[in-house]
C-alpha cells in the first residue's frame, strides 16, 4: 500500500469548509457518489453476513435446492455491490475534475490579480508548487480518497454492528484490538508529523533551486559553476532524503503492525470460537460469518486511516492554495475611467468608436477630462520595504506631449517612477497626479490601458510573431500588426524568419536575437496605440545599426504623446524635452540637452565621461 503521509492542515475547519464551498457546487454528483457507496459497502457486508444461513438453513440439513438459491442470491448480492462500485468511480472522476478545474481557474485568476510585490517575495517555485503538487494531491484525494472513506467507515460501523450480533461475548475481544489499532496508529501518525512537515518543506527548497538552475544554465556554465551548484544540490537533495526517510519509517510501520494485531485478533477469537461451538454455545454458521467479518475487519481499519490521511495531507495542499487565493489583491479603489471621445459643438461626447481621442470619466457626475498626459509628482516617498526608502520626497513634472529621459546609475530610482505611474506599488507619502487626477482615484484596468510600456526585460509568450504583438491589443487585425512591426522597424526581420508572421516564439523567444525581441516588444507597444508611452531602457539590448532603423519608427510612434524614456546611453535622450538626472532617490538636475551641457554640472560631466554617477 501507499505510504499515509503526515501533513496536516494548521487549521482544518476552516480548510474544510473552503473545500465544502467547492464541493456543494456540485451536490448533486457527490450525493450520488455518496449513495453508490452505501450501497456497494451494504452488499459486501450482506454478502459476508449471507454465509450464516447458508451453513445453518442449507449445507448442515443437506437442503440442495435451498442452497442454490442461496448461492444465486448471495452472487446477486455482489453484483450490484460490484455494478455500485464501478457508477461511483466514474462519477467521482467527473465530480473530482470539475471540482479541480474550479480550484485551478480560481487559484489562477487570484493569483493575476495579486500585487508585484507579492511576487517579489515570493518564489516562483513556491507558486508553481501549488498550481502543481498541492492542487494534484486535491486531485488524487478526490479521486480515491473521497469515496473510500465513505466505504470504510460504513464496512467498520457495520462490522462491528453485526459482529456483536452474531456473538456480543467475542466481539469484546474484538473491540480491543481494534483499540489497540487505533492507538498505535495515533502513535504512528503523531510521530510521523513532524517529519513530513520538514519533508515539505526541505521539497520546496529543492524545487525552487532546480527552477533557479535550469533557468541561469547560460550564467552557471559561462562561471563553471556546475560542481559548486552541484554541491550545492546534494546538500539540498541530503536533507529532503534524510527527512523523507524518517517520516516514512514512522508512517510505514503503521499498516503491518495493524495487519499484525489483527492477526492475533483472530487466532484469539477462532480459538474461543471453536470451544464455544463445540459447548453448544454458538452455531456454526454464525461462527463461520464472524470469522470471516473478524479477518476482514483490519482491512476497511487500514483503509480509513491511510486515506483519511490522504485527505489530510490533501487538504494541506489546499490550505496553501486557499492562503493564496486569499491574499489581498492589488489596490483598486479607483472609479474614474478611461473612454474615447469626439469633439462636438457641445464639448466632448463619449464614442464607442475608437476615435485616437481619450477622456477620463468620472461616473459620479458624468463629467470627463481630456487625456493629455500631464503626470506629476509631488513631494513623493516611496520604498519597496518600509525601512528603506528609494525616492525621498521627489517631485517632477511632464507635460502633454513631452518626451522625459530620465538619467542616472542603477538604484537611483529610474524604473521605481515607471512603476509608481502605473500603480504596481502603492507610494508611501505624496501624491501622484495624471492630468490633474491622483492616480489612486483612477480604475488600474484603465490607467494602466493609457500606458504602453517596453521593459527593460523582454518577455515572450508561447505562440506566434503576430500573437506576441497582438498582446498589446487583443483585437488587433492582421494590418495593424503589420503596421506596428512596420512602425518598429521590425517588419523585414520579421519576413525573413520561415514562416513570417507565423513564426513560432519559443521558450521566451530563444530562438530570437536579443535585439529582435526588443524589437518586437517595442511593436507590441505600438499596435496599443497609447496615449502615453514609457520605455525603460527598451534600447539597452540593440545595437546602434538596429537602434539607428527605429529611431524614425519611435519618432513617429512618440508623436503626440507624453513619453518617458530611461536608456543607458545618453546619445538616445538628447532630442528629450527635459532630462532629470537622478541620484539615490533625488532629481539632481533636470533641463534639456543643451542647457544641461551649458550647466557644466553632473550631466555635463557624465555626458563627456567625466565620471559616473554612483
Amino acid at each position: 500500500m501507499a505510504q499515509i503521509s503526515g501533513k496536516k492542515p494548521k487549521n482544518l475547519r476552516k480548510t474544510f469548509k473552503s473545500l465544502l464551498s467547492y464541493m456543494g457546487r456540485h451536490k448533486l454528483l457527490l450525493l450520488l457518489v455518496a449513495v453508490l457507496v452505501a450501497i456497494s459497502a451494504g452488499a459486501n457486508l450482506l454478502g459476508t453476513y449471507m454465509l450464516k444461513p447458508l451453513i445453518n438453513r442449507y449445507i448442515v440439513p443437506g437442503d440442495v435446492q435451498g442452497l442454490v438459491f442461496g448461492v444465486l442470491l448471495t452472487a446477486a448480492i455482489y453484483l450490484a455491490g460490484v455494478l455500485s462500485a464501478y457508477g461511483y468511480t466514474q462519477t467521482m472522476v467527473r465530480a473530482a475534475q470539475k471540482i479541480i478545474y474550479d480550484i485551478r481557474k480560481d487559484l489562477f485568476r487570484v493569483m493575476q490579480q495579486l500585487p508585484l510585490s507579492y511576487f517579489d517575495t515570493h518564489s516562483r517555485g513556491d507558486m508553481m508548487s501549488r498550481f502543481t503538487n498541492d492542487v494534484d494531491t486535491i486531485s488524487d484525494a478526490m479521486n480515491n480518497s473521497f469515496a473510500m472513506i465513505i466505504q470504510s467507515f460504513i464496512q467498520i460501523v457495520g462490522t462491528l454492528t453485526l459482529l456483536f450480533i452474531l456473538n456480543w461475548r467475542l466481539s469484546f475481544l474484538v473491540v480491543l484490538g481494534y483499540l489497540a489499532m487505533f492507538a498505535y496508529i495515533r502513535y504512528s501518525g503523531k510521530k510521523s508529523t513532524f517529519f513530513f512537515n520538514r519533508q515539505q518543506k526541505y521539497l520546496g527548497d529543492l524545487n525552487g533551486y532546480i527552477e533557479e538552475m535550469i533557468q541561469g544554465q547560460k550564467v552557471v556554465k559561462v562561471f563553471r559553476h556546475e560542481e559548486a551548484s552541484l554541491e550545492a544540490f546534494r546538500a539540498k537533495n541530503h536533507l529532503l532524503q534524510e527527512a523523507g526517510t524518517q517520516a516514512v519509517g514512522y508512517s510505514g510501520t503503521m499498516v503491518p503492525m495493524v495487519v499484525s494485531i489483527s492477526y492475533i485478533n483472530y487466532a484469539v477469537v477462532a480459538i474461543l470460537g471453536a470451544l464455544m461451538a463445540i459447548r453448544g454455545l454458538t452455531d456454526v454458521g454464525s461462527l463461520a460469518s464472524y470469522l470471516v467479518f473478524v479477518r476482514q475487519a483490519a482491512l476497511p481499519i487500514n483503509q480509513f486511516t491511510q486515506q483519511s490521511n490522504f485527505m489530510l495531507a490533501a487538504l494541506a495542499g489546499a490550505e496553501r492554495i486557499f492562503e493564496l487565493m486569499e491574499e489581498p489583491p492589488e489596490v483598486n479603489e479607483g472609479k474614474i475611467r478611461l473612454v474615447n471621445v469626439r469633439q462636438t459643438e457641445q464639448g466632448l461626447e463619449k464614442s464607442r468608436e475608437r476615435t485616437g481621442r481619450w477622456a477620463w470619466e468620472n461616473p459620479a457626475d458624468g463629467s470627463l477630462t481630456l487625456l493629455r498626459g500631464d503626470v506629476r509628482f509631488h513631494d513623493v516617498t516611496f520604498g519597496y520595504l518600509p525601512e528603506k526608502d528609494i525616492l525621498k520626497e521627489i517631485s517632477l513634472y511632464a507635460k502633454p506631449g513631452q518626451k522625459i529621459a530620465f538619467v542616472g546609475s542603477t538604484g537611483a530610482g529610474k524604473t521605481t517612477i515607471i512603476n509608481l505611474i502605473n500603480r504596481f506599488y502603492e507610494i508611501k507619502d505624496g501624491t501622484i497626479t495624471y492630468d490633474g487626477i491622483d492616480v489612486r482615484s483612477i480604475e488600474k484596468a484603465s490607467l494602466r490601458r493609457s500606458l504602453a510600456v517596453v521593459l527593460q526585460d523582454t518577455h515572450l509568450f508561447s505562440g506566434t510573431i503576430a500573437d506576441n504583438i497582438r498582446f498589446g491589443k487583443l483585437d488587433a487585425t492582421d494590418e495593424e500588426i503589420r503596421e506596428a512591426a512596420r512602425l518598429a522597424n521590425a517588419d523585414s526581420f520579421i519576413r525573413r524568419l520561415p514562416e513570417g508572421y507565423d513564426t513560432m516564439v519559443t521558450g521566451d523567444g530563444k530562438n530570437l536575437s536579443q535585439g529582435q525581441r526588443q524589437l518586437l516588444a517595442i511593436a507590441r507597444a505600438a499596435v496599443a496605440d497609447p496615449p502615453v508611452l514609457i520605455l525603460d531602457e527598451a534600447t539597452s539590448s540593440i545595437d546602434t545599426r538596429t537602434e539607428a532603423l527605429i529611431e524614425k519608427g519611435m519618432d513617429r510612434l512618440m508623436e503626440g504623446r507624453t513619453v518617458f524614456v530611461i536608456a543607458h546611453r545618453l546619445s538616445t535622450v538628447r532630442n528629450a524635452n527635459a532630462i532629470l538626472v537622478l541620484d539615490h532617490g533625488k532629481v539632481i538636475e533636470r533641463g534639456s540637452h543643451d542647457d544641461l551641457i551649458a550647466q557644466k554640472g553632473v550631466y555635463y560631466q557624465l555626458y563627456h565621461g567625466m565620471f559616473e554617477l554612483s
